[in-house]
């Protein structure tokens, strides 16, 4: 039986010691910077790009994943004797799950040994079913069953997170059921979800202390009943509020697993500094 070598994308963010310690292979989207371009998370690093962003007069814009570097990775770990599945940013947000596609089709050979999941999430939420898989593969799940696994998991996660404003993800076109804030008062703080794999509204309240606790509550509420469950906080150069954030959720839901986490420049390209959110995964 063939081993299983887990793929992902750099907008799970997955900090860097779990990727190596179970053995994740995550391909960059490309940040798209004036003339230049970057390989997200390995030629631009979350605190360079926010440092950056804040004295920017042009502003980034995203790409996927590019079909060659999911057709070099796939193939390569297919060498090294490995079954592969991908699990990648919902299509919903991305072409680059249809990067993955297209890679697979043009491989000369092995494209049966290639199977591909749509997370339906990004950040830590997919994170999660990455881990999850990973975590099944290491201990010697075949392909077919570790597909399952990342289907199963899907219905177990979630993400909230609160914008500082939604300006970014009006401009790159992800607002989705968000743009029924617009035109909202400044002091306004939206709360937002993936619901379905888009960008959708929670809810809004007026100060930023209440928007944390507001997200933990949220958080409590959906996994309520659901056990174990796992935590990770994601920041826009918002770390301070992320550390609160996970020990006041932590306090309430004693979760068996908790990740710090950056959110990668091309997310925070769509939804700017000052972003914070907290992700889980409840039942499994």
């Amino acid at each position: 039986m063939s081993k299983v070598a887990v793929v992902t994308d750099s907008t799970a963010y997955i900090p860097a010691e779990l990727v190596e310690k179970h053995h994740i292979t995550v391909v960059p989207l490309i940040l798209l910077w004036g003339h230049e371009a970057f390989e997200d998370g390995v030629d631009i690093q979350p605190s360079e790009f926010y440092t950056r962003l804040s004295g920017a007069k042009v502003m980034p814009t995203t790409s996927q994943a590019t079909i060659p570097t999911m057709q070099t990775t796939f193939e390569t770990l297919i060498a090294q004797g490995y079954d592969v599945l991908g699990i990648f940013i919902s299509s919903k947000l991305s072409g680059t799950i249809q990067s993955a596609m297209q890679a697979r089709e043009m491989m000369l050979k092995g494209a049966e040994k290639v199977a591909i999941v749509d997370s339906l999430s990004t950040a830590m939420a997919m994170g999660f079913q990455v881990l999850a898989t990973a975590r099944a593969a290491e201990a010697g799940e075949s392909l077919a069953e570790c597909v399952k696994l990342a289907e199963k998991a899907r219905e177990h996660i979630g993400v909230y997170f609160a914008v500082d404003t939604l300006e970014f993800l009006h401009r790159g076109g992800r607002i989705g059921g968000a743009q029924a804030f617009l035109g909202s008062a400044l002091n306004i703080k939206p709360i937002l979800s993936l619901v379905d794999g888009r960008v959708d509204s929670v809810d809004k309240v007026r100060t930023r202390s209440k928007v944390l606790d507001r997200v933990v509550d949220l958080v409590v509420e959906k996994t309520a009943g659901r056990h174990p469950v796992r935590l990770a906080t994601l920041h826009a150069n918002a770390e301070a509020d992320a550390r609160a954030l996970l020990a006041t959720a932590s306090a309430r839901l004693n979760p068996i697993e908790t990740i710090f986490s950056s959110v990668s420049p091309v997310i925070g390209a769509h939804t700017g500094p000052g972003t914070v959110g907290l992700a889980y995964m409840a039942g499994m």
